[in-house]
């Protein structure tokens, strides 16, 4: 059985403001012309397919129209799971119908496990590939909350669930392999932060979990699984150095910090004697880039990239120390009547300016801290008890994982 595996792809998020249509049909159309160079049976999409629980109609249609187009690349089965940015209830509503094409949809955990449990067939019928298609766990899918229990307590029962889900799933793919009589491959996929997992700067990625849950051990998932497919993770990486179990990472950059870092899909091919993995880059098909420097190197650096023939999407950041009041006026002046579109400049000289001395380090700025980070800073500055950080911390962090998880449309 030959495998891709992608994830995160997040159609229709904006780029301070800026539409990126163009950019995902082209990358859409590109997975297309993978998939049949690569002869591919079996597309795995491990989560956040969209950016948002409610996506566009224009996401929807570049969705709808790949789906469509997946057969006649010779593709036989495609996975598609949710993840924390999707809507349960929205990827599940058209799943009986998109299953008569051989698409098969996981948005939430069923109450079944083994309907997440996909066992697909060649054309005689013989057992091929067993999936086990275990979407984004949200913790009210897991566990029971107990009125008093600590933070610790939390973190302890929602680990447990992962397990168990995980564990579940597991057996009763072992006693599926042993119905076949063959010993079957067996995928799974998931959409979580593995422990050991990186994130950068500029990525997007937010903890799917409260506190320091949202890493889960490898030892997670059972040995039975071959392959398994993850998302949420924006960088593709291993997950404990081990080849078989990967982020493939979002096929697009996130934002112009993530400009010149290798995007990729994975091919895994199953059906040789050994089972390999091959990352595939993904071209870039938009450029961008970040600029750094006071006046002086901005304005070098823009003309330069003019004379290149650049049609960057531009991040400006400016660290000189004069202040500059027409900043923005300036800049835009410079590439005006070029391919060049400047969609953000921060000024870092304001931000020293008003931002409150003691709450950074010598050295240190704003952009370097996450956003735990900072509310922590306002904690500091507001000289919070030691004993009342812990609750404000979780609810602080609920609440962000919310915004990227819950589904508005939910009772």
């Amino acid at each position: 059985m030959r495998i891709l595996h992608t994830s995160d792809w997040h159609l229709g998020r904006t780029l301070y403001g800026k539409k990126r249509y163009a950019e995902f049909e082209a990358f859409l159309d590109w997975l297309l012309g993978i998939l049949a160079e690569r002869k591919v049976d079996v597309l795995i999409v491990a989560g956040d397919i969209f950016d948002t629980t409610t996506p566009s109609n224009h996401a929807q249609q570049l969705y709808y129209r790949f789906l469509c187009r997946l057969n006649a690349t010779g593709c036989r089965h495609g996975v598609i799971v949710g993840g924390n940015h999707d809507s349960p209830s929205f990827l599940d509503a058209p799943a009986e119908l998109l299953s008569f094409l051989d698409i098969h949809v996981i948005g939430a955990v069923t109450e079944d496990p083994g309907d997440e449990l996909l066992m697909f067939r060649g054309p005689q019928g013989d057992p091929e590939l067993l999936v086990c298609a275990a979407p984004c766990l949200r913790d009210r899918d897991l566990r029971v909350f107990e009125a008093g229990e600590s933070l610790e307590e939390k973190e302890r029962r929602l680990i447990q669930g992962i397990r168990e889900h995980y564990r579940e799933l597991g057996v009763l793919a072992g006693a599926r392999r042993s119905e076949a009589g063959k010993n079957v491959p067996v995928v799974a996929t998931g959409h979580l932060f593995a422990a050991g997992g990186r994130t950068a700067e500029g990525d997007g990625v937010r903890d799917l979990y409260v506190g320091s849950l949202a890493h889960v051990g490898a030892d997670c998932f059972p040995d039975c699984i071959d392959y398994l497919a993850l998302g949420h993770l924006h960088a593709p990486q291993r997950v404990g150095g081990d080849d078989f179990r990967r982020y493939s990472g979002a096929p697009l950059a996130m934002s112009p910090g993530e400009a010149g870092r290798e995007k990729s899909v994975v091919f895994v091919d199953l059906s040789a004697a050994e089972k390999r993995v091959e990352l595939i880059p993904v071209p870039a098909f938009q450029a961008m880039e970040r600029i750094t420097g006071d006046m002086s190197a901005l304005e070098e650096r823009l003309r330069e990239r003019i004379f290149q023939g650049s049609a960057a999407w531009i991040e400006i950041v400016y660290d000189g120390s004069e202040l500059v009041p027409n900043l923005q006026e300036r800049l835009n002046a410079i590439v005006a009547g070029s391919e060049l579109e400047i969609l953000r400049i921060r000024n870092m000289r304001v931000v020293r300016t008003f931002l409150d001395s003691d709450s950074l380090t010598p050295g240190e700025s704003l952009d370097e801290l996450d956003v735990s980070d900072v509310f922590s800073r306002c904690l500091d500055a507001r000289s919070i008890p030691d004993t009342q950080r812990p609750e404000l911390l979780n609810t602080y962090r609920e609440l962000l994982a919310r915004m990227d998880s819950e589904d508005p449309r939910a009772e």
